[in-house]
């Protein structure tokens, strides 16, 4: 592993509304375990190095509590953010219909046409249960402009996928200098 000062840091907002599997995915990713138990976030930060072509990246992931419609984002949730994970479960029509909201959220409170992000279709080890499609994901991917993986934290399905996804949505955004990305350009006032 490269020594910390070589690391490119990238911090990366993991959203969604409430009980879709934000902190079991951020678990499983960082401590590589599965919580089942589900306790409400506030918020919690993770750090985890990731290799990605060729490059160590220290990930600073932060699982935020749910959001909804009503909820303000946060201006942390927006300034100095590389890239978002916007995670909806496959089990929940509603959650899915959230992901478009918080995104038009995010664009508007920092003044961008586009964000490095990846849409996430969680639980679909619930496949019974399943209420979203692939085909409705990836659609919605596409018209973001953002990259689209389903998982699950329960099996470890794709979950590092998540995260390589967001790192190449970050990198493709990119000045070709070997630069961070610019920074959201977000003004509080």
């Amino acid at each position: 592993m490269a020594p910390a000062e070589n690391l490119k840091k990238r911090k990366i907002a993991v959203l969604g509304s409430r009980s879709v599997g934000k902190s079991s995915l951020v678990i499983q990713f960082s401590e590589n375990r599965f919580v089942s138990e589900y306790y409400p976030t506030i918020e919690a930060t993770f750090t985890k190095s990731v290799k990605y072509k060729g490059t160590e990246f220290d990930c600073e992931v932060i699982d935020t509590a749910g959001q909804d419609e009503f909820s303000i984002l946060n201006s942390k949730h927006a300034i100095g953010i590389h890239g978002y994970v916007l995670v909806y479960s496959v089990t929940s029509k509603a959650s899915f219909d959230m992901i478009q909201i918080v995104y038009d959220k995010i664009i508007g409170f920092c003044g961008v046409t586009d964000i490095p992000c990846v849409v996430v279709g969680s639980k679909v080890d619930l496949e019974s249960s399943r209420q979203v499609t692939p085909q409705e994901g990836q659609k919605l991917a596409q018209e973001l402009n953002a990259a689209w993986v389903e998982t699950s934290a329960k099996t470890n399905l794709n979950v590092g996928k998540v995260f390589e996804h967001c790192l190449a949505e970050i990198e493709k955004r990119a000045p070709n200098t070997g630069e961070p990305p610019v920074q959201n350009r977000c003004v509080i006032m």
